[in-house]
């Protein structure tokens, strides 16, 4: 059984986080989820995923990397530097906790999100042990895809052809363990039936393997 979902507040570098944290008593991992442009928390994409995460025994953290005033800002949603930071600060508060600071963490990053979490991996090495990308922007952070070392999935939809060719070349960049899985009849949002399904599968399979049980 999980234990009920808490609201967090992440206070650092001169802001203040909003997340919502749940836990497993014998959660084999964490994962933090990084959200896209314009969206939250409470997207109702990502709440599914990491709920199907869950029922795969791991404990999750949807989080705000921007608070509501910088959301409405476009040069904000699009600061890969600013969101990868953020979420930087976030894994640095879960090490700190003493209920979550023995977990391995794992990042969930979603179109720019995607970019933030393998731009922060990338600054945290060995700290970060898995990163999934679901229809990601992981080409805005290539300036840092040679320094990732966590096992990277990218998933994309084919419907989703500019970010396919995107994806690929991300993909090349990268040096780590790593798999590109393009999902048939799938567009940007994977809004088809199924699709979101096929993700929060693949990616609760994937975190399974790079988080194995102890």
């Amino acid at each position: 059984m999980s234990d009920p979902k808490k609201a967090v507040r992440i206070t650092g570098a001169g802001v203040t986080l909003n997340g919502d944290l749940a836990l497993h008593k014998d959660a084999r991992g964490l994962v933090i989820f990084a959200h896209g442009s314009g969206s939250s928390r409470h997207s109702v994409r990502n709440k599914y995923v990491a709920s199907v995460l869950r029922a795969h025994g791991l404990a999750t953290l949807l989080l705000d990397l921007l608070t509501e005033t910088e959301s409405e800002w476009t040069d904000k949603r699009f600061d890969i530097d600013l969101l990868a930071e953020r979420l930087t600060l976030a894994e640095n508060w879960v090490k700190q906790q003493d209920e979550t600071k023995q977990l391995p963490i794992g990042y969930f990053g979603s179109s720019t999100g995607a970019a933030a979490a393998l731009q922060s991996a990338a600054v945290l090495g060995d700290e970060i042990k898995a990163i999934v990308s679901r229809g990601g922007r992981p080409d805005l952070a290539k300036d840092y895809l040679a320094k990732v070392t966590a096992p990277t999935l990218l998933l994309v939809g084919g419907y989703d052809e500019g970010v396919i060719e995107l994806n690929e070349q991300a993909y090349a960049s990268l040096n780590c363990e790593k798999e590109l899985t393009i999902i048939p009849g799938a567009t940007h949002l994977f809004e088809e039936a199924g699709k979101l399904e096929q993700v929060a599968e693949l990616a609760a399979q994937w975190f399974a393997k790079q988080l194995p049980e102890k």
